[in-house]
């Protein structure tokens, strides 16, 4: 199969590129630098975009039979100075609506466009358990992802199956919050953040990316599905799961007044609770290698 792959340098987008690869796929890399277009070394071949100008090489997406766009600026890669929250709803919304419309405008499109989105979707949700039926939040990450999602629109109109995954915490020492917590942990300086009683839901990097193929693969699939874990937790028992596999102490404790004034108004997303389940996915038949909070942590390990 053809398939085209936007972000495919970030944790989640580099990880589906080389599991596609191993199993005998062509991956086409939709790339903005313009040296990077062509047959690349990795076996990929690179299109050219510019999700700010709206541009998308369309020819090099011909033939493409599916696409999975993973693109947009990281949540917690800075704080969120109004110029930044900008970037992150631009970067998905006009890339999302660049994607969308080129795939629309061609002469023969894929059949499937996984357009990414995320559990902030639902907004805080405190100890509630969430599926792909409830309403969407109202802080800025969930108009975010409801305008990301809406995005998508034309794919959708011009007969595409869309999905949109919406993902969880992805936990992994290669990015994300994942690469800031586990060195703490490792070295005994980890502990919970907050209250601790927030709901995290995670998934393992395998799992995320296998659920990924598996929208791709099941034609049943269309709309919100949630790529989260089977057991979502708190922070204060996810906390003792790593101190626990590390053998290390969980002593420290931030409170939250200290995230506000560090992360400004990020630190929402860090106190804020989702606890969110995979109902569609697991409807759909998709198994996890890492069902529970330990076996996520001893993946990413």
């Amino acid at each position: 199969m053809r398939i085209a792959v936007t972000g495919s340098t970030g944790l989640i987008g580099s990880a589906l590129v080389r599991s596609l690869l191993a199993d005998g796929h062509q991956v086409v890399r939709l790339v903005r630098q313009r040296g990077r277009t062509g047959p690349q070394p990795d076996g990929t071949v690179g299109v050219g975009w510019n999700p700010h100008l709206m541009r998308v090489d369309t020819a090099g997406l011909e033939g493409v039979e599916a696409v999975v766009h993973l693109a947009g600026a990281g949540v917690g890669d800075r704080r969120w100075t109004d110029a930044y929250k900008r970037e992150i709803r631009d970067s998905r919304v006009l890339g999302t609506e660049a994607i969308a419309g080129a795939l629309a405008g061609l002469k023969d499109p894929p059949a499937v466009l996984v357009s990414g989105s995320a559990v902030g979707y639902y907004g805080q949700t405190g100890a509630r358990v969430i599926s792909e039926t409830d309403p969407a939040g109202r802080d800025f990450l969930a108009s975010v992802c409801v305008e990301w999602e809406q995005a998508a629109r034309p794919a959708a109109e011009a007969g595409i199956r869309v999905v949109h995954p919406r993902t969880g915490l992805v936990l992994s020492p290669d990015g994300g919050a994942g690469a800031r917590l586990l060195p703490l942990f490792k070295l005994g300086l980890g502990g919970r953040l907050g209250s601790g009683e927030q709901y995290w839901s995670l998934i393992s990097l395998a799992d995320e990316v296998a659920a990924l193929r598996f929208l791709i693969d099941t034609p049943e699939l269309s709309g919100p599905v949630n790529l989260t874990g089977l057991e979502p937790v708190t922070n204060r028992q996810l906390t003792e799961v790593l101190g626990r596999v590390l053998g290390r102490p969980t002593v420290f404790a931030v409170p939250e007044f200290a995230l506000r004034t560090v992360l400004g108004e990020m630190a929402v997303e860090v106190a804020g609770s989702h606890r969110v389940r995979p109902e569609r996915l697991l409807a759909a038949g998709f198994e996890f290698r890492h069902g529970d909070a330990e076996a996520v942590v001893r993946a990413a390990l």
